[in-house]
């Protein structure tokens, strides 16, 4: 495993965005962990962040593009922080473009698009915090699409969580793949987690112990998709 994935499953846990516990999430199922994005909120958190989307997005897709996507409203300091980092990690000047939730009618700026203007024959990289169903880049695609005829180079998401999307067989990032025809990839997924954290300490506690792994293979059982 590379030692930037390392890094950023003990940033999660560090920056109490990726939790373990019981938690009800929107599909209704019982969950024993968590991953919340906006509990990223200071300057060197998100500098960080944005420093781990762009070496992923360099690993999986390459600086081959033009625009970084975030869809609205998680996706928007996506966008900015791994825009700025692909600047200083690699010297690649892109864009940051994001959807409005609801469509500004007024302005020089007028329109459902924040930030870059998107044009016929951009190439974009899509960022999310987490996808369990798809349903935001269901929401967000058509608009992307409708904006401009661009060419969606992948989508990266901070965490792959492996368990069966909407129609119950693979993953909702090989749902969305197989559904749009670009490549859906991740920082890390929940095995690398998994492994970096399980009776190991992270601020002098270990994250994973044998209560919580069991609960983790009991939860993969019943929704576990390794694709």
């Amino acid at each position: 495993m590379e030692a930037y994935k390392q890094e950023f499953i003990q940033f999660m846990v560090e920056s109490d965005v990726l939790k373990f516990g019981e938690f009800t999430l929107k599909s209704g199922r019982t969950s024993p962990f968590f991953m919340n994005a906006g509990a990223y909120v200071t300057g060197s958190q998100l500098k960080r962040l944005g420093e781990y989307y762009a070496q992923a997005i360099h690993d999986n897709f390459g600086l081959d593009f033009d625009v970084v996507f975030g869809p609205a409203y998680k996706g928007i300091p996506l966008a900015v922080v791994t825009a700025i980092a692909l600047d200083e990690l690699y010297g690649k000047e892109v864009r940051y473009c994001s959807d409005r939730k609801e469509v500004k009618d007024h302005g020089a700026d007028k329109g459902g698009m924040l930030g870059y203007e998107l044009k016929d024959g951009d190439r974009v990289v899509m960022v999310e915090d987490v996808t369990t169903s798809g349903k935001s880049i269901d929401e967000t695609y058509p608009k992307l699409k409708a904006a401009a005829d661009v060419e969606v180079k992948g989508l990266i998401v901070s965490l792959n969580r492996m368990e069966v999307g909407k129609g119950g067989v693979v993953t909702a990032q090989r749902e969305i793949q197989d559904k749009y025809g670009f490549p859906v990839a991740s920082i890390v997924n929940m095995v690398e987690v998994t492994e970096v954290l399980y009776n190991h300490e992270v601020d002098g506690r270990v994250v994973i112990d044998d209560k919580i792994k069991a609960a983790l293979d009991a939860y993969y059982e019943q929704y576990g998709a390794k694709e």
